[in-house]
Formats: structure tokens, sequence, C-alpha cells
């Protein structure tokens, strides 16, 4: 049977779009990576634009020796205190920025659809700028802290919330709201037991811990209004 656009009803659409908070997290992104890989290749920029991505990451990643400095001269200049806020925009590599990216996505269009756009890119933010506190106050040497992950993270953390607020409603298990968290953290070991780790994973922890604490302000109505969606949905 052939299906023609009359077929579908006025008002709905087979694929829901994505919060446009999710979009511009999104596009922040890929508009920084996309500059930096064609620099990278020599496509942008010319010769000098192969160094672009070291220069952004030690322009804009977030250091714990800056952080450290910042504290013991009580200065914190505008060109180090950016850094909170920029550095989830800055990957060391294109690979690492897809999949920050594919995370996002999958992880804000769920989340979004619950607290709307602003709630998104609140949490994701606020997220961010905890890790890097976290990460500031350990001894990490020069390591940088750079790339979305403690951010996505903090949605990961809001998204673990929202589950278990569902679950809580509908009498399901509730500790498997935390399966998701729980891989994660366990791929983490795994991949530091094998290949070595640095102490970003502290910024990744920090962020989830923040998004599932923030969770409830994220709706008008904080957990009654949550519980009271969740059981019409």
């Amino acid at each position: 049977m052939a299906y023609h656009d009359d077929d579908i009803p006025r008002g709905e659409r087979p694929v829901n779009p994505l919060p446009w908070g999710v979009v511009v997290i999104f596009m922040l992104i890929v508009a920084v990576e996309v500059v930096l890989s064609l620099g990278q290749r020599g496509i942008l920029g010319g010769p000098q634009a192969v160094g672009w991505r070291l220069n952004a990451i030690r322009d804009y990643g977030f250091f714990s020796p800056v952080f450290d400095w910042m504290i013991e001269q009580g200065r914190y200049p505008t060109e180090h205190m950016i850094r909170f806020v920029t550095y989830p925009f800055v990957h060391g590599a294109f690979t690492s920025a897809v999949f920050a990216c594919v995370m996002l996505l999958a992880l804000g269009k769920w989340v979004g659809e619950v607290t709307g756009s602003l709630p998104v890119i609140g949490a994701f933010m606020l997220s961010a700028v905890a890790g890097a506190l976290a990460y500031g106050l350990i001894d990490a040497g020069d390591y940088p802290l750079i790339g979305a992950f403690p951010g996505v993270y903090g949605l990961i953390g809001v998204f673990t919330y929202l589950l278990w607020v569902r679950l809580k409603a509908t009498g399901g298990p509730q500790a498997t709201a935390f399966t998701l968290i729980g891989v994660l953290m366990l791929l983490q070991l795994v991949f530091g037991v094998f290949f070595g780790t640095d102490w970003t994973w502290i910024a990744d922890i920090t962020g989830a811990v923040t998004g599932f604490v923030i969770a409830p302000i994220l709706v008008p109505g904080g957990f009654g209004a949550l519980m009271r969606k969740m059981r019409r949905d």
C-alpha cells in the first residue's frame, strides 16, 4: 500500500526534532572541531594552521596548575576563568569529538524532551564547571582537561535521575536506573587497567554527580512535578 503526505496526521511528525538546546551545544562542538580538523590537515589557514589544535588546547583548555596559581595569587583573570566554559568545546582528536557528539545527541534528546532546552544547556555547563573545579583540586600535573565528556556525564546524571523517578512512579526496579553510569565507570576502569589513564575521570564522575544532584530543580515544581509527568507518560 502506498502512503502519501496526507496519510500523516497534521501536527504529528514521524521523528521528534532535537531540543534546540542540544542543537546549540552540538553545533558549537562541531564548529570548533571542523576548524581544527581542517587546519590540522592543511586545508584551512595554511601551514601555520597545523598547530591550531595545540594552541586551542593551550589557550582554552583547563589546567590544574593554572587553577592552583589563581588560588595562590588570589587573582582570577578572565583569560583563565573562561577556561571553565571553553574547555568542553575543544577536543584532542576528531574521534573524541565524534564520540562526545553521539552521546550528547542521544542523552540530550531524551533529557531535553523532559526538562526543556534551557535546563539541558544549564546541566551541561554546570556539570562541566563542577568537573573542572574537581579536576583543579587534584594534582593532575600539566595534563589538560578538554572535551565535552564532563558535561555529557552531567546529562547522564540527569538521565539517571529522571529514569529513577520514572521507575519510582511506575513501581519498577529503581536500581536499574544506575546501570548506565555503572557500565561507563566499569569501562573506564577497564581502559585504565589495560591502557593507562589520567585524572580526567575525576571530572567525568563529578559531572555525573552534579547532573544527578541538580536534576530536581531543572523542572518547575521539582520532584513532585517530575513524578506527575512520569505518571502521565
